[in-house]
């Protein structure tokens, strides 16, 4: 089946019935994403919310220098889009790329919205979904106001505790907004004990 791990990441909320997951499995695209490859561009319309079965994939934007700055993360079982662009179709802002070779599930906007109408109980976990995804963000800008960069990387590793070693020092640096050198830094600095 296409769908299962999406299903079996649903069925965490709520029980699904053979007909509704028949009619999941009927609206949603399974795909390999290649390492380094985008699957949103800014200035595209986000066409899907994106499933992630299997790798990692950041949200990033490019500053005016070319500067990039990491938004968010994403791995197995999460999800990844930019809803504003997927909502009000306009152009996205931001990137979203695979760091490493992924595979994910993928669902248009027409086909989330004719499920939502059809499966009243999907309408409610998209919503807890989008929820957590909002706390997480809302986090992550008070942490950026008011922590320090190693609080902030304790709570990177408290938030993605399965990528602090598959991710590259740069990647996390740019997310935690310092320097690899510093980043490296802070990791010594919380091994030794300090």
């Amino acid at each position: 089946m296409t769908a299962q791990p999406l299903l079996s990441h649903f069925e965490r909320y709520l029980p699904f019935e053979e007909e509704e997951k028949a009619l999941i499995e009927g609206r949603v695209s399974r795909r390999k994403v290649k390492r380094r490859e985008l699957i949103l561009s800014s200035g595209e319309i986000c066409r899907y919310y994106t499933f992630v079965v299997s790798g990692c994939f950041r949200m990033y934007i490019t500053d005016a220098e070319g500067k990039e700055h990491n938004i968010l993360f994403a791995a197995e079982g999460d999800w990844i889009y930019d809803i504003d662009s997927f909502h009000a179709t306009t152009p996205s802002q931001s990137n979203i790329q695979a760091l490493e070779a992924s595979e994910v599930i993928q669902i248009a906007q027409k086909d989330l919205y004719y499920l939502y109408l059809n499966i009243l109980k999907l309408d409610r976990i998209f919503k807890v979904v989008t929820e957590e995804k909002y706390v997480e963000l809302q986090n992550r800008v008070f942490q950026n106001i008011s922590s320090t960069a190693q609080q902030r990387y304790l709570s990177f590793l408290k938030q993605y505790p399965n990528l602090a070693n598959r991710l590259p020092n740069t990647q996390i640096a740019s997310y935690l907004g310092i320097t690899p050198e510093f980043l490296s830094m802070i990791r010594k600095e919380i091994a030794s004990g300090q």
